[in-house]
């Protein structure tokens, strides 16, 4: 039976200025229709990459993939997923399958970059077999790894760390030890959430730091599904059941679950605060922590550490929505939608010259006069990178009749580069770096700028099972939880 390809629109790129994403990934296995449940749970984490998108599937002898550039919907047709669908029941009623958004930093934009990767190796001491390989994260070693693979003779395709992965795999080393899988995994630093299709099972991998957010869930039908965030369970009816763990090899296979561990299970963790500011959907569990939650509470201690004396609060759409009601609660303060976000309009540092790039900016987020016009406003966002698209919005809200401007931001200011999976700019552009409040307010054009504080972030996603010390906060403080060799790591080849 064929299963009908939900008619989805196209997703809307999110408007603003801020950090890209890394990737995202989903995988299932014993799915009648692993193919659509693999788009949606893709359409579902499009916000963590919107270059290109791919699947590749399993009928238990075979591997079958398609993945081009673009959105996920532009990406996958009805035919495609049926074809994958038929593909994957070739030789069983149910199949599994993986799949990857990717956005690129220094790896180039192509169609041979773009993931699952699938290639030929030879494991567990037998012929060569297919395996496909999906990949959110960045390997901070990966140049260096590269360097003494070629040197062993080994020809790579694409400019991704993620095919240093399967050339560790295919590398002759790996072969002669009893698990080639974790002797590949010991050899690689930095943040990496894997997913490795075989004709016969799916492994799941997390760093043993656990940078990236991974989930396991269980559909209605019984089928393991594995997401880089809770959302993408949600829309394919599954119930979750647990994180990843850090360090850990999860084995999915018509036997049922194996997890195995490469790394110490103690190892330090150092979990993405970002995750929580920017890079997650509200609507996901992250860290043990709900996100829109988490984020109404950056804005209840930013009132807290931040009050203005104001008319209202104006959130920046979409990012800043949660932590300005939380703002706006906790000091008694109205809440007003007046910048309205376009859907339609392309991102704007993709267009060619200044005059287009600020009229994206323009139609990308309208300000609505009759309701900014002799008000004194806090406009509160998540978090601010560059500082140019913040600034031409201050401009319009001052055009619109704004009397008075103080900016809220729900995170402490970024001052440094992040290398385990978001593009942040160089720190020469990071309007934070080197910078004072009150500079940062002459430099915007508004009468205030202030940011939350490191603790005040850190308190409001921690629990129990996640506690400070867990959290990677490096892009604001610079202390970064492993070594890192910033001239090599910054040209990193990227997932």
């Amino acid at each position: 039976m064929n299963i009908a390809l939900p008619q989805l629109p196209p997703y809307p790129p999110r408007p603003g200025e801020h950090a890209r994403e890394k990737c995202g990934v989903f995988g299932v296995w014993g799915s009648p229709h692993p193919a659509t449940d693999t788009y949606l749970g893709l359409y579902a984490l499009q916000h963590r990459g919107q270059e290109s998108a791919g699947i590749a599937v399993s009928d238990g002898r075979s591997l079958a993939r398609h993945a081009d550039m673009g959105l996920v919907a532009n990406v996958f047709s009805r035919s495609h997923l049926d074809a994958l669908n038929r593909a994957a029941r070739e030789r069983s009623p149910i199949g599994g399958a993986i799949g990857h958004n990717r956005y690129s930093t220094t790896g180039r934009s192509a169609v041979d970059n773009a993931q699952p990767m699938i290639s030929q190796i030879a494991l567990d001491h037998g012929s060569p077999a297919p395996v496909a390989i999906a990949h959110n994260g960045n390997i901070t070693n990966a140049a260096r790894l590269r360097r003494e693979l070629e040197a062993r003779g080994h020809p790579f395709h694409t400019d991704s760390d993620t095919e240093v992965i399967l050339h560790l795999l295919a590398d002759a080393a790996a072969r002669s030890v009893d698990d080639p899988l974790a002797h590949a995994l010991e050899q690689l630093e930095g943040a990496f959430s894997l997913m490795l299709l075989h004709p016969d099972r799916i492994e799941i991998v997390r760093d043993p730091h656990g940078w990236r957010p991974l989930v396991l869930g269980t559909s209605p039908s019984g089928a393991p599904v594995v997401a880089s965030e809770s959302v993408a369970l949600d829309v394919v009816n599954a119930e979750l059941d647990r994180e990843i763990q850090p360090g850990e090899i999860l084995t999915i296979s018509d036997d049922g679950l194996a997890s195995r561990h490469f790394s110490d299970p103690g190892h330090p963790r150092a979990h993405c605060v970002f995750e929580h500011v920017y890079l997650a959907s509200p609507a996901s569990k992250v860290f043990g922590q709900t996100v829109i939650l988490s984020r109404q509470r950056t804005g209840t201690r930013l009132a807290q550490e931040a009050p203005a004396d104001a008319d209202l609060v104006v959130p920046m759409p979409d990012s800043g929505r949660s932590a300005a009601i939380g703002y706006a609660r906790a000091l008694g303060l109205p809440f007003q939608e007046a910048i309205i976000p376009n859907r339609y309009v392309g991102r704007s540092f993709i267009k060619p010259t200044g005059d287009q790039r600020d009229a994206a900016v323009r139609l990308k987020l309208n300000v609505v006069s009759e309701i900014v016009a002799g008000q004194r406003i806090v406009i509160v966002d998540d978090s601010i990178v560059r500082g140019t698209t913040t600034k031409a919005k201050m401009t319009q809200l001052r055009a619109a009749g704004a009397v008075e401007i103080h900016l809220r931001i729900a995170s402490p200011p970024i001052t440094n580069p992040c290398f385990f999976g978001i593009d942040f700019a160089s720190p020469e552009e990071l309007i934070a770096r080197d910078r004072s409040e009150e500079q940062i307010a002459k430099l915007l054009g508004v009468e205030s700028v202030r940011f939350l504080s490191l603790d005040g972030l850190v308190e409001t996603v921690t629990d129990q099972d996640h506690p400070a010390s867990s959290y990677c906060a490096a892009c604001f403080t610079g202390h970064y939880p492993i070594g890192v060799d910033t001239a090599s790591a910054r040209n990193a080849l990227a997932c």
